[in-house]
């Protein structure tokens, strides 16, 4: 089984190509120019060197959220341009949990990602067995409301993304040694993550639908919080 990932949730573009448990290509740039421009072009050399076409694939694996309002819509558009051309299954995979595969091995494992206003979209994941244990699920959640759920227990405390990093002293004063970070490598988005959770559902048989597939963004967009503002003035 051949399986082509995406996540566009990020500023880093990345794709990759998984040959049953296999990575055998990926390609991960952080892009000044939009998704738009490098994604294709990017999908394109990565097959072109693997000697494989778009055809080739048994499925594709989408990183759908949370993250840039922007980045995910071209990401799921893309993904699913290669379904409905291809006839091949797709899926989704939450963009917090395929962060949180690049630490495995530990039982609380806090991926997140800013968004502003001292809040992070962030999910937390029990990753100490073969399985991914899922402790809270994806959501717009204030700081200091995840430190505290964070101090319910003497465990250490595993956390990446950028959320992480804007946020460290805070995390390292109300968590002390129990925070841990990571590198900077290890706080990137990577298509090969993506892979193995869709990997996972395609093997389950949990195909998603193309026509009703949206990104899950956890809360409203600029565009959307302006229109609200503006209704509750009237």
């Amino acid at each position: 089984m051949k399986i082509l990932g995406l996540d566009t949730s990020t500023l880093m573009t990345t794709c990759g190509v998984m040959e049953d448990d296999n990575l055998i290509g990926e390609f991960s740039l952080a892009l000044d120019m939009s998704h738009s421009e490098g994604l294709v072009p990017m999908i394109k050399s990565v097959l072109d060197n693997l000697n494989l076409n778009i055809n080739d694939m048994d499925g594709f694996a989408i990183a759908i959220g949370p993250g840039s309002f922007t980045g995910l819509r071209i990401g799921l558009a893309t993904a699913k341009a290669f379904s409905h051309a291809t006839n091949k299954p797709i899926v989704a995979v939450s963009s917090l949990q395929a962060l949180a595969l690049n630490v495995v091995g530990h039982k609380v494992v806090v991926p997140m990602m800013d968004a502003r206003r001292d809040r992070v979209f962030s999910a937390i994941y029990d990753l100490s067995q073969t399985d991914v244990k899922t402790l809270l699920k994806p959501n717009a959640i204030e700081v200091l409301d995840l430190i505290k759920i964070l101090q319910e227990n003497n465990e250490d405390v595993y956390l990446l993304g950028d959320g992480a990093n804007k946020y460290k002293e805070v995390f390292k004063k109300e968590l002390g040694h129990r925070a841990r970070f990571l590198p900077g490598h290890l706080n990137l988005s990577r298509a090969s993550s993506v892979c193995t959770l869709g990997r996972q559902r395609l093997l389950n048989g949990e195909y998603d639908n193309i026509y009703n597939l949206s990104p899950e963004y956890l809360r409203d967009s600029q565009a959307q919080r302006m229109k609200k503002k503006k209704e509750l003035s009237l």
